[in-house]
């Protein structure tokens, strides 16, 4: 019998008559921590996500990716789907060195770039691929919910999820206004140092606080709200008005500015202005109340009453000065 040996087969799908092969395009683009390069795959798909790329360290997204992409039971998957491979600056084919003393990015500032990369090519869904390095800078991308473009974000900051799903004129106006901004990089700038702001440690009874009056104001359905409740929670009830606006979101002073200045005119004449101003929205409100805000621990130490009269169609309150809560 002749002696059997092993034979390694690599099963290899050749391109069809009059295939080609599939072309790339690489772009760069500026990012608040550098440049970035990325290589496109694909015609991208009104209804699907893009599949987007990040390597590990000592590879580039060739050396990482290209076998597996270039797998032929692969193919079915490609056809479908746009492909995104991001560089890791400086590992890009051909990059040069950088100069002595560049301070590289760390890995949550290059989470950070991915944001500049899907709002160049107007992608606003991805399918993340990473190995090693590039799976945490993925994952690092995820844990801030950056699914979508910059606007969508800020968007996401700005209203509630029950206004956004609504999608009413007010939404679809900031939407394009903001889509079409014509200093949207700037407007990422401002955005990325609010993602890194520090907290402020307000702290009641302690050396960090407001010394002055203060007028907290969230809608009762504002995407921050329990920022705002706790924030309420740390300043001193005697110089703090709290007000929580029902049936509003993330922005009262587009949704509510009538029952917003009208609190705002109470604000004034807790300081000692406007003390013959009209009030008239929140005068004729049969909702509106006003009780005083849980300290830290639950208990409250303080109480106050906005009433209407039912006789003369106004309203009496205490002297100013005291935490509040106000629901109109």
């Amino acid at each position: 019998m002749a002696e059997l040996q092993e034979v390694q087969i690599t099963e290899e799908k050749p391109l069809l008559p009059g295939q080609t092969p599939e072309a790339a395009k690489t772009h760069s683009v500026e990012t608040p921590y550098g440049s970035v390069t990325f290589t496109v795959y694909g015609t991208p798909k009104p209804t699907r996500p893009a599949i987007l790329t990040y390597h590990d360290v000592g590879l580039n997204y060739k050396s990482c990716f290209q076998p597996l992409f270039q797998f032929g039971d692969m193919q079915e998957i490609i056809q479908n789907f746009v492909r995104v491979h991001v560089d890791a600056p400086g590992m890009e084919e051909g990059a040069p060195v950088f100069p002595l003393g560049y301070q590289y990015p760390s890995l949550d500032q290059l989470a950070d770039m991915i944001p500049c990369v899907l709002q160049y090519l107007n992608f606003s869904t991805i399918i993340g691929v990473g190995v090693g390095a590039g799976a945490y800078i993925l994952s690092r991308y995820a844990l801030t919910g950056l699914t979508s473009s910059i606007p969508e974000m800020i968007l996401g900051h700005l209203f509630s999820q029950e206004e956004l799903s609504g999608n009413s004129e007010l939404i679809q106006k900031y939407r394009n206004i903001i889509t079409h901004a014509p200093n949207l990089d700037n407007i990422e700038l401002y955005w990325n140092s609010y993602n890194n702001r520090r907290d402020l440690n307000f702290e009641r009874g302690g050396d960090i606080t407001l010394k002055c009056p203060v007028m907290l104001v969230v809608g009762d359905q504002a995407p921050h709200e329990d920022a705002v409740v706790e924030c309420n929670s740390k300043l001193d009830p005697t110089q703090t008005s709290f007000l929580k606006m029902a049936d509003s979101g993330g922005q009262p002073q587009l949704t509510q500015p009538g029952k917003l200045t009208e609190a705002f005119k109470y604000f004034l004449q807790g300081m000692g202005y406007m003390a013959s101003s009209c009030m008239t929205r929140l005068s004729r409100s049969r909702t509106a109340s006003l009780t005083s805000a849980a300290s830290i621990d639950g208990n409250r130490s303080r109480s106050r009453t906005l009433s209407q009269s039912s006789e003369s169609g106004t309203l009496s309150s205490g002297p100013p000065g005291h935490t509040m809560e106000v629901s109109c």
